[in-house]
């Protein structure tokens, strides 16, 4: 079974950054693609960024600029920089991984999720 395990989450002043890691069991370029995914409060799972097998990457309009997904296949990982953070980013994050894909901004092509990080953004 596999297994994705986040890190990096916290509280952070709106402006602030934020780093996130996700640490899988597998071997990261052996998935099609691994992605990031944010629920806040009330609201439905929300595509943050993703990252296909060949380095090419996808992000929410709500992200350009100011995230950046990467991954380190050397030890597993797959990062999120968040830079510029606002209180609308206040989420849970989860990071997600698949091995086949018709959509990477829809949840349900992710076949494995690790438990998810609270990020906090205060105003």
């Amino acid at each position: 079974q596999v297994q994705l395990v986040e890190s990096g989450g916290g509280l952070v002043q709106a402006g602030g950054s934020l780093r996130l890691a996700c640490e899988a069991s597998r071997r990261t370029f052996t998935f099609n693609a691994m992605g990031w995914f944010r629920q806040a409060p009330g609201k439905e799972r929300q595509f943050v960024a993703a990252i296909e097998w060949n380095d090419n990457t996808y992000y929410a309009d709500f992200g350009k600029g100011r995230f950046t997904i990467s991954r380190n296949n050397a030890n597993n990982t797959v990062n999120l920089q968040m830079n510029s953070l606002k209180p609308e980013d206040t989420a849970v994050y989860y990071c997600a991984a698949g091995d086949r894909f018709r959509s990477y901004v829809t949840p349900e092509w992710y076949r494995y999720w690790g438990q998810g990080t609270q990020v906090t953004v205060s105003s």
